[in-house]
């Protein structure tokens, strides 16, 4: 098992995650509902969103704050490849106040073309 260490930045994963908060990440797979850490696909930099569905031979993962300002996920840069994902958060251990595991979710592909058609207009 190997774990990695990742700050947040950024409101894009609020209220769940806030900008300050340090995670660990589990190295390896990934599944549907799982909060992930992975490079982004067209930068060179580190992305945490949520991993909502299989794509192709990647991931479609998105943003749990779809309103936060500089909010980028696969609605923008389209699904993630596998070999382009760390793995998956499985605990915030700092501040120490907010310590604890973080929470997958269920997700489905209706909620969140509904989410997508709401920001739109």
């Amino acid at each position: 098992m190997r774990l990695r260490r990742m700050a947040v930045e950024g409101e894009s994963m609020l209220p769940g995650l806030r900008p300050g908060d340090w995670l660990l990440v589990l190295v390896g797979a990934v599944t549907a509902g799982d909060v992930i850490v992975a490079r982004h696909p067209g930068r060179d930099l580190l992305i945490v969103k949520r991993a909502v569905r299989r794509d192709g031979a990647g991931w479609w993962v998105e943003s749990d704050n779809q309103r936060a300002a500089g909010r980028r996920d696969s609605w923008d840069f389209g699904a993630v490849p596998d070999e382009l994902v760390v793995g998956r958060v499985v605990a915030r251990y700092w501040p120490p106040a907010r310590w604890g595991t973080v929470a997958r979710r269920p997700v489905s592909r209706r909620g969140t073309r509904a989410v997508r058609r709401i920001r739109r207009g």
